[in-house]
């Protein structure tokens, strides 16, 4: 049988957590409140997926490798998809607005619709929409 994870827990280093924090609320996201402190904010992405932004010297405490610099180095791309395209644009205006930087441009395949910005700790991030039944028609 298959892992199941019960939930998933992405762990994310950030510089100023107060800054991130409001830059993801600009950009509709929530956080849990009781996995929230001066060094950690629990962002959630959905019922199952948690992002925690930890201040550096936090993130530091889980691991013995070096932290990647993000003007140089991507050491993940976060995608999460929305309802609509509309949704993609408005998730990524409000992010360049809200002190992101712009990544990529947007794509466009039909059935599937994406474009990407920078966290202001230049972590990716993809933002997409791909039509429900794009899977099952790609399947055959």
């Amino acid at each position: 049988m298959a892992l199941q994870a019960k939930q998933t827990y992405l762990n994310l280093p950030v510089k100023d957590l107060d800054k991130s924090m409001r830059f993801f609320k600009e950009l509709g996201f929530d956080f849990h409140t009781d996995y929230t402190d001066d060094k950690a904010a629990c962002l959630i992405i959905n019922e199952r997926t948690f992002l925690m932004l930890l201040v550096n010297d936090m993130f530091d405490t889980f691991t013995n490798k070096e932290r990647a610099d993000t003007a140089k180095q991507t050491e993940m791309i976060i995608a999460v998809s929305t309802d609509t395209r509309k949704q993609v644009d408005d998730i990524v205006n409000k992010a360049l607005e809200a002190g992101g930087k712009p990544s990529n441009e947007p794509f466009d395949h039909g059935f599937m619709y994406g474009w990407s910005f920078q966290d202001l700790d230049g972590h990716l991030w993809e933002v997409m929409y791909m039509e429900e039944n794009a899977n099952e028609e790609a399947a055959g």
